[in-house]
């Protein structure tokens, strides 16, 4: 068992329909984690975004996950915003794939080791390619597609012990939510790194898609883009979860 020795209580955050957002930036979630990382194996970052806080308000166990780890996120835009309104003047958007850069972009210079879990083989391997074009030197400690399927305990503790041998310093998790946090939770302590649910994070680094222009996304329209790019599996999500939020948020909740 991998025991946490970072102090959680020190972490500004903002409860939004029961979830404990982080009432943070991306300056200083990149300075947190560049003191912090070596003591934070084990433990995980949730990507939090509105689909998966009404997710979690609806669902006490996935509030639990969600809220279980070092760390929730703002991924979302209104999530900041509702922040700042409440008084947390310098919480920001917090993007998975923003984060996913920042941390590449000073691997080498740190030895940052990266493990990779999720997606598909296919997707995996363009990963692999495009990360060591973009980011020479890059420390890709492994790589692992689960299958479509459970997995029994066996194969579990299998991956387990592939990831521990490679010695990651980040274990990214590819996995959609809500299954790659559940995945996390689940594996809270066992693995020795710092896991973080990055959902379509490996797509837009395989150029499987592409990330909204600028002004999108600091207009809070990132998911507007995602929506246009796949109408059939994002429309009945959307629809669902954006207008509980607002519904929930006007009532207060």
């Amino acid at each position: 068992m991998i025991i946490r020795t970072v102090d959680k209580s020190k972490i500004p955050t903002c409860n939004i329909l029961g979830v404990n957002i982080a009432a943070i930036n991306m300056e200083w979630l990149l300075h947190y984690l560049k003191e912090n990382i070596e003591n934070l194996a084990g433990d995980y970052i949730c990507v939090s975004n509105v689909h998966t806080t009404v997710i979690s308000y609806e669902e006490p166990e996935y509030r639990a996950v969600q809220n279980g780890g070092i760390l929730a996120i703002p991924d979302g835009g209104p999530l900041s915003t509702i922040g700042r309104k409440r008084g947390y003047e310098n919480m920001a958007r917090t993007t998975g794939p923003s984060l996913m850069e920042e941390v590449f972009k000073v691997s080498v210079e740190r030895g940052y080791r990266h493990f990779f879990y999720g997606s598909t083989e296919e997707t995996l391997k363009k990963l692999y390619t495009k990360l060591n074009e973009s980011y020479a030197g890059i420390a890709i400690a492994g790589i692992y597609s689960p299958p479509f399927r459970p997995m029994s305990d066996e194969e579990d503790k299998a991956i387990v012990e592939i990831i521990n041998a490679s010695k990651p310093d980040f274990i990214w998790v590819g996995l959609g939510a809500p299954k790659q946090e559940k995945w996390m939770a689940a594996h809270q302590g066992k693995v020795n790194g710092l896991m973080i649910g990055i959902g379509a994070g490996f797509d837009y680094y395989a150029a499987n898609i592409a990330r909204a222009p600028e002004w999108m996304q600091n207009n809070n329209l990132e998911w507007l883009y995602r929506l246009i790019q796949d109408p059939k599996r994002l429309f009945k999500r959307y629809f669902h979860t954006n207008t509980r939020f607002i519904w929930l948020v006007a009532r207060g909740k």
